[in-house]
C-alpha cells in the first residue's frame, strides 16, 4: 500500500509540474508573437476603424498556428471562419479593462489558448491611450496536449516499472525477513506437538538469528528436562510394578493364614477375635490395592490386552450384580437382546466399581439402566446421595483422588474409578471409543455413564 501511494505520488507530481510548464511555455510564447505583431502593426491610422480595417488586421495576425479576433464595439472580424466565437465574457471583461490576458477553453472539442489585448492609439504630444480596438488570438495547443499525453503515458508507465520493480524487491527483502519467522512458527508448532528435537537453522547475525538460537537453546533444554521427568515417571511406574509383583507372594502366603484366621476368629476370645478380622479384612484391603497397582502399571506400559467376547451385555451386568451379592439391592433396567463385542472381564471390573462407589459415597436406591443402539452401548449407574461437588467433578477419574483431604483412609484403594476409566477407553472400534462420564442427576445423586462401541476391535495395549 505504501508502495503503491509513493508511486501515485511520484507520478502525479511529475506530471502535474510538467504539464505546467509546458502550458506555461506555450503561453508565453504566444504572448511574445502577439505582442511582436502588434508592435509591427502601430499606430491605427483612424478611429473609428472600418470593418474592412478590422478584417485587414485579423488577416494579419492570423497564420497556420492561430488566427485573430478583432473587435471594436459591435463591429467584429475573424481570420478563420470556420470556428464559432470562442470568446468568453470573463476575458472581454479583462481586455477592456486595459490588461493582456489569456484563457485556456475548448474549441470544436480540442485544447485552445485564447490571448486577448487593446491596441493603442497615439495622441499629437507622443503618448497613448486605448483605442477601444481589442485583439484577440486563437492559439491551437493540439501538440502541446500531445506532449503531455506522452509525458502522462511515460509518467504512468515509469512508476508502474518502478512500483513492480518496488514489489518485487519489498518479496525479496520480505522473504529474507518473513522466512525465518514462518520458520520459527513451524518450529514452535512441532514443539508443541512433542517434538523435542525440533531446532532452527541459525543464518547471519541479526535479531532473528539471535531469536533462533535462543529457540534452540530453550528446546534443548525443555528436551533435557523432559527427559528427566520421563525417565523418573518410567522408573517411578517399574518401582511401583515391581513392588506389586513382589508383593503378590507374601500376600498370598498371608491370605492362606487369614482364610485360617476367619474359620478360628469366632472361637477366639474377645479382642483376639477382634485382630484376627481386622488382619482378615486389611490382608483382603492389601491384596486389592496391589491388583489395582499392577493392573494400572499395564495401563500406563501399554501392556494392557481386551479379551473380545460378544457378550450379552444385559446377563452381564446381571452376573456381575448377582456374584456380589447387589441383585436385590439395585434396581435395574436391562432389555435382552443387547449383545456387543467386549471384554466381559473389564467390563465386570467397570460395574461392580461403579456400583461399589455408588454404595460406598452415594447414597440407595441404586440404579443400573442399559440402552444400545446400532453403534453405542450406554450403562448408567446412579444412586439418590448428595452428588459430586463441582469441584470434584474434574479429578473424579484421577488416582487415588480424595474429596475429602481430610479423610486419609476410605474403604477402597482410591484406584477403582481410575481402572474403569481405562478400561473404557481400551474399548475402541475406528474413529469410536469408549468413555466413562461422571455428572450429577436432575432430582440428585451422582450418575456414572458409560459408553462402549458395541464392535470393539483387538487392538492390543493401544492408549
Amino acid at each position: 500500500m505504501l508502495g503503491v501511494t509513493t508511486t501515485v505520488a511520484v507520478a502525479g507530481g511529475s506530471y502535474f509540474q510538467a504539464r505546467n510548464v509546458i502550458l506555461q511555455q506555450a503561453q508565453d510564447a504566444a504572448v511574445m508573437s502577439l505582442t511582436d505583431q502588434l508592435t509591427k502593426l502601430y499606430p491605427i491610422a483612424q478611429l473609428p476603424p472600418t470593418q474592412d480595417d478590422l478584417q485587414l488586421l485579423a488577416q494579419r495576425l492570423s497564420d497556420r498556428e492561430s488566427f485573430a479576433v478583432v473587435v471594436y464595439r459591435d463591429m467584429r472580424a475573424q481570420g478563420a471562419s470556420e470556428f464559432t466565437d470562442p470568446l468568453t465574457p470573463e476575458l472581454r471583461q479583462k481586455v477592456r479593462d486595459g490588461r493582456i490576458a489569456w484563457q485556456r477553453v475548448s474549441l470544436a472539442g480540442q485544447p485552445a489558448l485564447l490571448i486577448g489585448t487593446q491596441l493603442a492609439l497615439d495622441r499629437p504630444d507622443g503618448t497613448s491611450r486605448p483605442s477601444g480596438v481589442e485583439v484577440y488570438s486563437v492559439r491551437n495547443l493540439v501538440p502541446e496536449q500531445q506532449s503531455i499525453d506522452q509525458l502522462a503515458t511515460r509518467a504512468w508507465l515509469t512508476g508502474g516499472l518502478s512500483l513492480v520493480l518496488a514489489v518485487l524487491l519489498a518479496l525479496l527483502s520480505a522473504r529474507g525477513v518473513l522466512r525465518p519467522v514462518r520458520d520459527l512458527g513451524r518450529a514452535a508448532r512441532r514443539l508443541g506437538e512433542g517434538d523435542l528435537s525440533t531446532r532452527l537453522t541459525v543464518r547471519g547475525a541479526d535479531e532473528l538469528a539471535d531469536v533462533a538460537r535462543t529457540f534452540n537453546h530453550t528446546a534443548g533444554t525443555l528436551e533435557r528436562q523432559v527427559g528427566e521427568l520421563r525417565r523418573l515417571e518410567s522408573d517411578a511406574r517399574r518401582f511401583v510394578a515391581d513392588v506389586s509383583h513382589e508383593l503378590r507372594t507374601p500376600l498370598a502366603a498371608m491370605t492362606a493364614v487369614t482364610d485360617v484366621l476367619d474359620e478360628e476368629a469366632e472361637h477366639l476370645p474377645g479382642d483376639a477375635g477382634r485382630a484376627a478380622r481386622l488382619v482378615s479384612q486389611e490382608t483382603q484391603n492389601l491384596t486389592q490395592l496391589v491388583n489395582d497397582l499392577i493392573e494400572i502399571s499395564r495401563f500406563d506400559s501399554g501392556t494392557a490386552r481386551l479379551a473380545l467376547d460378544d457378550v450379552d451385555v444385559a446377563a452381564a451386568v446381571t452376573a456381575t450384580l448377582r456374584i456380589r451379592g447387589w441383585l436385590d439391592r439395585v434396581r435395574t433396567e436391562l432389555p435382552p437382546g443387547v449383545v456387543a463385542r467386549l471384554d466381559p472381564r473389564r467390563l465386570d471390573v467397570i460395574v461392580a466399581n461403579l456400583v461399589g462407589n455408588a454404595f460406598r459415597h452415594g447414597a440407595e436406591p441404586v440404579s443400573v439402566r442399559l440402552s444400545a443402539d446400532p453403534d453405542w452401548v450406554t450403562i448408567e449407574v446412579a444412586d439418590r446421595g448428595p452428588g459430586l461437588a463441582p469441584e470434584v467433578l474434574p479429578h473424579v477419574f484421577d488416582r487415588l483422588y480424595k474429596a475429602d483431604t481430610a479423610r486419609t483412609r476410605s474403604e477402597g484403594s482410591g484406584l477403582g474409578l481410575a481402572i474403569s476409566w481405562e478400561n473404557a477407553r481400551l474399548h475402541r472400534h475406528g474413529e469410536r471409543r469408549g468413555s466413562l462420564v461422571a455428572g450429577n442427576g436432575t432430582h440428585g445423586g451422582a450418575v456414572f455413564t458409560l459408553r462402549l462401541p458395541r464392535e470393539t476391535a483387538d487392538t492390543g495395549g493401544a492408549r
